[in-house]
């Protein structure tokens, strides 16, 4: 079965539980915020027994709940933004999402960490009612299963949509600028996965 692909191009905050959620409409294009959704997202994420995907910044999950629900590769960084393959749920890896990460490992993979999100979502939205980004406040809940530890955290996302603009610097630069103002700091990890293993 053939993967969904999307490249995922994003900015992450820091924030404290129960930081107010700014006025995006202060951002460029954006003319109204969408009705806030409630997700409830459950991932285990899957690595060999020495962490070889995440030393090349790839992560491998199955995650229940969201729309998008299903086992994921999240490539690594490249110029911004992150390949993204999807599969449907099943209980057992795919046949293809392990031949695709042959380029990186044949390796048995195990399990690696938990991720327990809840989270509410906002699309941004032009004058013409189309996604410039999606806002997401994330209260996460992770475990690393390795180690044994758990780590609680919250976070805002903003992804760009298909109407995002093509000076996307330009765009994050007054996202980022809004979202410091409202309480946020720059992100302490790269990633859910990199904070749930104490990177």
């Amino acid at each position: 079965m053939a993967a969904e692909r999307s490249v995922e191009i994003e900015k992450k905050f820091d924030v404290e539980a129960g930081t107010p959620v700014p006025d995006w409409t202060r951002a460029p294009g954006v003319a109204s915020v969408s009705e806030a959704e409630e997700r409830h997202l459950d991932a285990g994420y899957l690595d060999t027994a020495d962490a070889r995907l995440a030393k090349f910044g790839v992560a491998v999950r199955r995650r229940v709940g969201g729309h998008d629900a299903g086992w994921h590769i999240k490539g690594p960084l490249v110029n911004g933004g992150r390949v993204e393959l999807g599969w449907p749920l099943t209980d057992d890896v795919p046949d293809e999402l392990m031949a695709e990460i042959s380029q990186w490992t044949d390796e048995r993979l195990s399990p690696l960490a938990r991720i327990v999100n809840d989270r509410t979502a906002y699309n941004l939205l032009d004058e013409n009612g189309e996604v410039i980004a999606e806002f997401v406040n994330d209260r996460v809940k992770a475990s690393d299963l390795r180690r044994g530890v758990d780590r609680e955290w919250c976070e805002w996302e903003i992804e760009l949509g298909p109407a995002a603009p093509e000076d996307h610097e330009a765009f994050f630069a007054e996202i980022e600028k809004i979202a410091l103002e409202a309480g946020a700091t720059k992100p302490s990890s790269a990633s859910k996965l990199a904070r749930a293993l104490g990177r």
